[in-house]
């Protein structure tokens, strides 16, 4: 495979402006008249009117042509302003990105549509915009308004759609009329799950079948595990990780609320709330532990501290998926559940889970703590442990995760059809 995107050092660097907006027409121009003089003043001493904000700083990456690759990290990291910087939408402050082929890019609801334009014209603006002639788009034509769905729509103009529609519109325009380069931001979130599954295959189809590179940015951690083999997490504006897809998820979710240390996460208090919980821990086989062998007994400790005495502190466990579906909850608001026999101003909570049927991978872990009134301390996904393969049922061979979240250690029969055994 050859190269089709060379990012070199790439910085963009932002002014945060803390001046004041003129209220009235005299206001602007005594402003404009002063500004010369307060710049000198600046200067002379040594001050700056603006703050510096380093939104990307010396990113450096290849991309090979044919490649998915995924962009995850959290929000203010950095992966949208490197995506603009990549589809010409502004400069870097410093280094540059060269790019190998034609690109379509989907940033964000609308972009590179017309609203007076009807869904026809627009394709076939867009169409043109990515140097496609009128007869290529017209052999396309039909399959893009099959795709979007919006064949009943077609001749209306596009700012009478709803956000679903010009994503779908939009994504089959940029999908099919054959870029080189296809960059997808966080925008596919505003289509339904059936149409985020028909995007995915069409991404996939791209890349494996005609040859075409994809950069996929995702909140969904299951979609870029399911589409992505190489991925990219950023931090803070700067490359944290770059490998294989799993790995880079597993880095991005242990980039947790809490500092987990072996299965123990400490927390700190959030404000004022109580009761609150300090501490979380992930119990395998008894033992503190963030892996946990497919099979094992799992436990969670919730320590919690509260402002007054209480008898009883509320605690619920829920367990997602990567990609944020949930799989369990527990709660003891909800089931019988001891209380402590004399109030108590700090204690631990244990709720034994057993046996869990999970198959590998890893699990973002969501915690409430409150008391009979609210639930007043709020974690979400708060830190993550990671179910590993083990022969679980004694039988030599491991459970496959390809498309189940679970295993069952179910009962078989064998019988015969006359009812003799």
């Amino acid at each position: 495979m050859s190269t089709i995107i060379e990012i070199d050092k790439i910085g963009k660097r932002y002014h945060l402006g803390r001046r004041r907006i003129a209220r009235s027409f005299q206001e602007a121009v005594v402003n404009a008249l002063r500004a010369p003089f307060r710049r000198i003043q600046e200067l002379s001493l040594g001050g700056a009117a603006d703050e510096e904000y380093w939104a990307l700083r010396d990113v450096s990456l290849d991309v090979e042509r044919g490649e998915v690759l995924g962009l995850i990290g959290r929000n203010g990291a950095g992966k949208s302003t490197l995506l603009k910087i990549l589809s010409r939408v502004v400069e870097p402050t410093e280094g540059q990105a060269v790019m190998r082929g034609r690109m379509a890019s989907l940033l964000e609801v609308g972009t590179g549509f017309h609203p007076d334009m009807t869904g026809r014209e627009n394709i076939y603006l867009n169409g043109s915009i990515l140097g496609m002639k009128r007869a290529e788009i017209r052999r396309r034509f039909d399959e893009i308004v099959a795709f979007a769905e919006v064949e009943n729509f077609i001749d209306t103009p596009v700012k009478r759609y709803s956000s679903g529609m010009y994503v779908r519109l939009a994504f089959a325009v940029a999908a099919h009329l054959e870029p080189e380069i296809l960059i997808v931001d966080e925008v596919l979130a505003v289509g339904d799950v059936e149409f985020q599954q028909k995007c995915l295959g069409r991404m996939k189809e791209v890349s494996q079948g005609h040859g075409r590179t994809v950069l996929f940015v995702s909140h969904n951690m299951a979609a870029i595990e399911a589409l992505c083999r190489t991925c990219v997490v950023l931090e803070k504006g700067r490359l944290a990780r770059v490998g294989p897809a799993t790995e880079c998820v597993r880095h991005y979710l242990s980039l947790s609320k809490g500092v987990s240390k072996g299965g123990v996460v400490t927390v700190e208090r959030p404000g004022s709330v109580t009761p609150w919980a300090t501490a979380v821990r992930v119990l395998v086989d008894g033992q503190p532990s963030d892996h946990m062998p497919m099979g094992s007994a799992l436990s969670f400790e919730v320590d919690f501290r509260a402002a007054n005495p209480l008898r009883v502190v509320n605690v619920r466990i829920v367990i997602h998926t990567t990609g944020g579906q949930e799989i369990l909850h527990v709660s003891n608001q909800f089931q019988p559940a001891p209380g402590y026999t004399d109030p108590v101003m700090s204690g631990r909570i244990r709720c034994h889970l057993g046996a869990v049927t999970l198959c590998s991978g890893v699990y973002p872990v969501s915690v409430w703590v409150g008391d009979r009134a609210a639930e007043t301390h709020h974690m979400e996904r708060m830190f993550s442990f990671e179910v590993v393969e083990r022969a679980a049922a004694d039988m030599g061979r491991v459970p496959e995760a390809i498309d189940s979240i679970m295993w069952w250690p179910a009962k078989f029969e064998f019988l015969s059809t006359d009812g003799q055994g």
